[in-house]
């Protein structure tokens, strides 16, 4: 699907022009969206825009890391919406030209959408021009990224109040997915971020110059969000590490009561593979009380360790 908003010299919006009547004298600027295009449609990128032959392979080859690349008198971005059901990133593309920008996208974007409907609806942003449509899709791509981390946060801050250590085994595995979406989050802002310092550090738009706060602006949500990013991050695994550790200490707890239990049993094992052994003669087995008198020594041995070993503190 093709679709048009083209605005005249006296700011007013028309829409779904053909794409012959967007170089009219009369239109100040214009922007056409691509959406899930056909074959015939993909090829006016070529027949129409003329654009570089890399832009248009990067557009139907899915997935592109978010950069920009200037073509003369063209500069290609390529940028990343997040499904907020499964946070698996989505591109989108945008050709942005001296009175016009071109947007693409095989999946839909409700981004778009919404700078679509605030440029035809708001004369005010229509009169700053295609760049400042091109900040909006920007904007609005970074501002949907933020839902998704403070969900995250919101729940690790629940976890963390409810963490015992009856409870930790249950959350051990919330946990791990946490930190897996928390990875993919970070593979899309992080490009982002690097994308957006490009664009503000570059003198190649000079669009951009004119808007430069508005730019500056949507990096410094990239920061913050990279930052929320890596702090949840280190918050997860402050939690993988006291589920070790609390493994580890049940572990040596347990440990320590078997070496306890066994070290007692010791001296009373050796006893019994004393007198198991088959020798013709030893007076004890003909002694009449031989068998209680060792089973009282055993039974005094046993008790003695015990009480000295609690003593010791060896079982708490």
């Amino acid at each position: 699907m093709i679709r048009t908003l083209a605005v005249t010299t006296d700011y007013a919006v028309i829409h779904d022009l053909p794409l012959e009547e967007l170089s009219a004298p009369t239109i100040r600027w214009y922007w056409v969206d691509f959406y899930n295009p056909d074959e015939k449609e993909a090829l006016n990128l070529k027949n129409h825009f003329h654009f570089h032959p890399l832009t248009i392979e990067d557009c139907f080859h899915f997935m592109q890391r978010p950069k920009v690349d200037h073509y003369q008198d063209v500069h290609f971005f390529v940028m990343h919406a997040i499904d907020p059901k499964t946070l698996d990133a989505e591109e989108v593309d945008m050709y942005l030209g001296s009175n016009y920008i071109v947007t693409f996208h095989l999946h839909e974007s409700r981004e778009i959408e919404d700078a679509w409907a605030r440029v035809s609806q708001q004369e005010s942003l229509r009169n700053q021009g295609q760049i400042h449509a091109a900040y909006l899709v920007l904007d609005n791509l970074v501002d949907q990224y933020f839902p998704s981390v403070y969900q995250i946060e919101d729940l690790l801050d629940d976890m963390e109040n409810k963490m015992n250590a009856e409870a930790i085994d249950a959350l051990m595995n919330q946990v791990f997915e946490i930190r897996s979406q928390l990875l993919k989050l970070r593979r899309t802002i992080v490009p982002m971020r690097d994308l957006l310092y490009r664009i503000i550090s570059s003198d190649r738009i000079e669009q951009v110059r004119e808007h430069l706060v508005f730019f500056t602006d949507i990096h410094d949500h990239l920061l913050k969000l990279s930052e929320m990013v890596d702090s949840n991050r280190e918050i997860t695994a402050d939690i993988r590490d006291s589920y070790i550790s609390l493994n580890s200490n049940r572990m040596n707890t347990i440990m320590k009561t078997l070496t306890v239990i066994t070290t007692i049993f010791m001296p009373l094992t050796f006893i019994a593979g004393l007198y198991g052994m088959n020798f013709a003669y030893m007076p004890e087995l003909e002694w009449h009380w031989g068998y209680f008198a060792i089973l009282a020594i055993m039974l005094g041995i046993g008790i003695g360790m015990f009480a000295w070993f609690q003593k010791k503190g060896w079982f708490k």
